[in-house]
């Protein structure tokens, strides 16, 4: 078999699969101890620009859960951090941006990505490539709208009053700071590609803070060029977003292949909204985890049915791993969704 013939691969291009395959969002990271044994000491920026690192902790999940794609172990905000934006990533706190974007003169920090800006990650994509074998590498990146809201803000925010202030005050440069975002995230996964990942996916996470006539006249053309810039590629393109069940149809809309879906809306009503032609993903509360494992399988089961008859589901949480998950849950939740649904 090849990396084409995968079952992941073959769900995302809505093609008849052997069992629903599984993957989870943060399944490389801080749930698993052997994970937080090789970052000891390491700043998590530092971890993500050493290839030795980003490899081993990439792999951790996929021999350990057996799950059916791997994800690059990174951060939406490395392609800043390549360009040079000062920034870095506090522990308990998340980004936090040095000089926030709050005026034209601000943009000055955003200039354009290039491949030589990244090479840790392409040499991190060769050596994960060559251990998968025909486990597929999903490589990721930041959506305009939550790299500007981190950029806007300084850091992570409940409200996003700085960025919406910004995105209704002063449509213009709102407009030209989402263009440069959407430039350097295009060109971050167009650098992943060329390295060899099968699969990407554009997190914004934030996005669900917008009503839906906000996201279409700020957000989804800056969205929409991020896919397009890696259209035609050969890859499925995946789009994610938390809390935006009233914006299902437009993540569809800005271009993606498979769109992801938070456990807040059942699948086969966010079917109905993102409407045909799309895979979906998703989409078990990450908190159900936590569960004894019979009523973890029956939400799983719950998932599974919602999902029957969709042409393209892949089974994932509704958002990341939590970081006190056990990671045996997630073992057996992966063993479950491929024994319940082995054609």
């Amino acid at each position: 078999m090849t990396v084409t013939d995968s079952a992941f691969l073959k769900a995302c291009r809505r093609e008849p699969v052997p069992h629903t395959p599984v993957w989870f969002m943060r399944q490389a990271g801080r749930s698993l101890p052997e994970y937080r044994k090789v970052r000891e000491g390491i700043a998590m920026l530092d971890s993500c620009m050493r290839p030795d690192l980003v490899t081993e902790i990439t792999l951790q999940p996929v021999r350990r859960h057996g799950v059916d794609a791997a994800i690059l172990f990174s951060d939406i905000v490395v392609p800043l951090k390549a360009i040079g934006v000062d920034l870095d990533i506090k522990p308990g706190v998340g980004p936090v941006v040095a000089r926030p974007i709050r005026s034209r003169a601000d943009l000055d920090q955003l200039r354009p990505l290039e491949p030589d800006d990244v090479r840790y990650v392409a040499e991190a994509i060769g050596l994960l490539t060559a251990e998968l074998g025909d486990t597929p590498l999903i490589g990721f990146a930041g959506a305009p709208f939550t790299l500007a809201s981190y950029l806007v803000e300084g850091g992570p925010s409940r409200n996003h009053e700085h960025t919406k202030a910004l995105m209704y005050g002063d449509p213009e440069l709102w407009a030209e700071l989402l263009d440069r975002l959407a430039g350097i995230a295009g060109a971050f996964l167009g650098a992943q590609i060329d390295a060899g990942v099968s699969a990407v996916q554009l997190f914004d996470s934030w996005v669900g803070a917008l009503a839906p006539a906000d996201y279409r006249a700020s957000v989804l053309p800056a969205s929409a060029k991020v896919f397009e810039a890696v259209a035609g590629r050969g890859v499925p393109r995946i789009h994610f977003g938390v809390g935006t069940g009233e914006l299902l149809g437009l993540l569809g809309e800005a271009g993606a292949d498979v769109v992801g879906v938070d456990w807040r809306v059942p699948l086969a009503e966010a079917a109905r909204r993102v409407g045909p032609d799309k895979a979906l993903q998703g989409n078990l509360d990450p908190a159900v985890l936590f569960a004894p494992p019979e009523v973890v399988a029956a939400q799983a089961d719950r998932v599974l049915d919602s999902a029957a008859g969709l042409p393209g589901h892949v089974f994932n949480l509704g958002h990341g791993v939590l970081p006190t998950t056990d990671p045996d849950a997630l073992t057996r939740l992966v063993a479950h969704v491929h024994e319940r649904t082995a054609r």
